[in-house]
């Protein structure tokens, strides 16, 4: 990069994003910027936020860190940022949205060739269904273009953009110089992003999307309605007020005047924002900012409805202006009401075939809810495993008082003494419709309605290495056409989202974006290793027929979205051979596989498959071989026993399915690529070794920090007996 360039501040408050920090800070610090920085303002985040920037600010000098020491808000955060920047412009960065590829670069550029006080770049609204939208941006200056500096006077209609700052970077001085600070409530942007319009001789435009604003299903605080959507009139109330201070900025009230009533009743009308209680008071205050700030002969906009709104605001006459807004929602209802009743009609016949097979559901959720019943359910019903088993056990010690029932499909096994119900029978449909509780490691089936007062606790079935929910829509080939909208419905049925770890956390607040309670409690199903014996791993081994004497390598790879069929990634007759008489191998294929009849060496291999508790087989086993299975995570609680990894097509899987971090990088033990690397991961005992041990250590420092085999209990305590710690 030549030294003629300037240099650039990027301002990040953080608060209550770790599922999204990572991409916005991977997206900023693009390699080879020496005269970049990062001013990471923690703005007290109560998540794993202060971590992961620490993490950041330790392998990359131009990541400053601080911490505050109590929540201020966006606005304060963003000021203290302001007070410790370098650079020769700042760029205040929302810390959940990120720069598109290439956008530091070409912001760069343009500031350098043109020097402006505030160069305004296009951004898109990244939806969480996959839908991206470019703003409006290129639609008001590209007929015809701007130059690349002009005065606001020469293009005033830069003044209808997003008042927002994080599409704008400020040269420094000139907004020192102004004295604007951001302030704290709501619209915080306000009155700083339009005066600096005003003020500025030098503007510049990039007509070049640099900025994805996401737009979150949860989480972002405008959606809230509430009193504070009222700060917009104080926030307007400044801009005036500096448009008042400064005659050069008096020319463009009348515009601004139609800005700030146009936004006011986007706040008014959008139904998520001013409580219906409020609408009186807040079409008031409205009506006095108009009749106060009303620019000498100014005429409403030549639009009709806009221009009737225009004259009840002046009038203050809030009881006609929701007449007429509730007449025009009747008359929409009514037309989509038509629309549903055709759509109904076409849809009968088989409404009707159904209705027989979902009466029995629909009329046993009439009755009243049982609040001493609670349904548990594992891997698509396929019977008693995995956290939902763990969490059923420390209930029946914890809450005896409720009833715990499985669903399981037909033929599952269940172990003597554990109640259940076969899926689609009527006693299933029964506890499904009445059952106050519900506990799986995958969704229950669309048809299970949520009632109001059931609680819901999904546990997941393992630490996401791998991309999942609505992370996987850039990955169509472990998508495989998955519908995402009814995943996230299914998902909104969930009260409480099982976490083992910080991985776990940021993944779940990104990847299944709905109002659930994160519970990062460690995993329920990893309880067992805490408790075990010497005697019970005596029985496990004796049971699944290892040899006594023999080391007993568990040997579990993950699913491949782009294999149908299952088959070992390495030679298993060649492998044990290459080991001798000393190892035996249990195989355990993924349950999205069927495995054909074996043609492995027998007494060397044994398929555990089909056994019913993988907990099991970790404490039968010496050592662990997997590949990108999230049994990684659960087995390194078993400080003293390795784990080596079978990487052979790591970029492969990274471009099919997707990948939360790097494992190559960030081992729980030996990485091998090769074949003759795995065998002698064994063989010359390096999977045992020094380097070995210290990269376990750290993996489960890393991932495995809340288990201690009180997990269950803590989830028992918080769903079922609603405690707090």
């Amino acid at each position: 990069m030549s030294p003629e360039h300037v240099s650039l501040s990027v301002i990040v408050p953080v608060h209550g994003v770790q599922g999204y920090l990572r991409q916005c800070l991977d997206s900023i610090l693009e390699p080879g910027y020496a005269n970049l920085e990062v001013i990471a303002v923690d703005d007290r985040s109560p998540d794993g936020c202060g971590a992961i920037l620490d993490e950041y600010a330790e392998r990359d000098p131009r990541v400053r860190v601080f911490h505050l020491e109590q929540n201020v808000g966006l606005g304060e955060a963003r000021n203290f940022g302001l007070d410790q920047a370098t650079g020769e412009y700042v760029w205040f960065f929302d810390s959940d949205d990120y720069a598109t590829e290439g956008a530091v670069q070409a912001i760069l550029d343009r500031l350098t060739r043109t020097r402006p006080d505030v160069l305004i770049f296009d951004y898109a609204r990244g939806y969480w269904h996959g839908k991206v939208q470019r703003s409006v941006i290129n639609d008001l200056f590209r007929t015809p273009p701007p130059p690349e500096v002009f005065e606001l006077s020469k293009r005033p209609s830069v003044l209808q953009l997003m008042m927002t700052a994080w599409n704008k970077a400020i040269r420094r001085e000139f907004l020192v110089e102004l004295g604007l600070r951001f302030s704290s409530g709501f619209y915080e942007d306000l009155n700083v992003t339009y005066p600096i319009l005003m003020a500025a001789e030098r503007l510049s435009l990039l007509d070049r999307t640099c900025y994805i604003y996401r737009q979150r299903r949860r989480g972002a605080i405008t959606r809230t309605a509430g009193k504070k959507h009222f700060d917009a009139f104080a926030q307007y109330e400044r801009v005036f007020a500096f448009m008042a201070a400064h005659p050069e900025a008096a020319q463009y009230k009348p515009l601004m005047f139609d800005r700030t009533i146009w936004h006011l009743l986007v706040i008014l009308e959008r139904g998520d924002r001013v409580t219906r209680k409020d609408e009186p008071a807040f079409f008031h205050e409205m009506s006095e900012l108009y009749r106060k700030h009303i620019p000498a002969g100014h005429t409403p906009p030549d639009e009709g409805k806009l221009a009737a709104k225009y004259r009840l605001i002046e009038r203050d006459a809030y009881s006609t202006f929701a007449r007429l807004r509730r007449i025009n929602a009747q008359r929409i209802a009514a037309r989509r009401k038509v629309g549903a009743a055709k759509r109904r009609a076409v849809s009968l016949g088989a409404h009707l075939k159904r209705r027989g097979r979902a009466l029995y559901y629909r009329l046993q959720r009439s009755r009243p809810i049982d609040p001493n019943l609670a349904v548990y359910a594992a891997y698509w019903y396929r019977g008693y495993a995995c956290n939902p088993a763990a969490i059923y056990e420390a209930a029946q010690r914890l809450a005896p008082q409720i009833k715990g029932v499985w669903v399981v499909k037909p033929g599952a096994r269940v172990p003597k003494g554990i109640p259940y119900v076969v899926a689609g029978s009527q006693e299933c449909a029964r506890v499904l419709a009445r059952a106050k509780y519900f506990v799986n490691n995958v969704n229950f089936p669309d048809k299970v309605v949520k009632r109001k007062g059931t609680v819901h606790l999904q546990t997941q079935h393992g630490t996401p290495l791998k991309k999942m929910g609505l992370d996987q829509m850039d990955h169509p080939v472990g998508a495989n056409d998955m519908d995402f909208r009814r995943l996230i419905e299914r998902s909104d049925r969930w009260d409480f989202l099982i976490s083992a770890n910080p991985l776990m956390s940021e993944a779940w607040d990104r990847e299944f974006p709905c109002s659930y309670e994160m519970l990062e409690i460690g995993y329920p199903r990893n309880d067992r290793f805490y408790r075990s014996s010497p005697e019970e791993v005596a029985r496990l081994r004796a049971e699944i027929g290892v040899p006594r004497g023999k080391k007993a390598i568990l040997y579990c790879p993950t699913h491949r979205d782009y294999l149908a069929d299952f088959r070992p990634q390495f030679d298993l007759a060649a492998f044990m051979d290459r080991l001798g008489p000393d190892y035996v191998l249990l195989l355990r294929a993924h349950y999205y596989y069927k495995v054909a009849e074996p043609d492995w060496p027998s007494g060397k291999v044994i398929d555990v498959s089909e056994h019913p508790s993988v907990e099991a087989l970790c404490l039968a086993s010496d050592a662990l071989l997997t590949d990108y299975s999230s049994i990684m995570f659960d087995y390194a609680n078993l400080d003293d026993r390795p784990i080596v990894i079978f990487a052979n097509d790591w970029d492969t899987y990274v471009l099919t399915r997707g990948v939360n971090f790097d494992i190559t990088s960030f081992p729980p033990g030996v990485i091998a690529t090769t074949e003759d690397e795995l065998a002698r991961a064994f063989t010359t005992g390096a999977a045992w070794g020094d380097a070995a041990v210290k990269h376990r250590a750290d993996f489960r420092a890393r991932f495995c920090p809340w288990d201690d085999g009180q997990a269950a209990e803590r989830a028992v305590r918080r769903v079922f007996l609603s405690e707090k710690s």
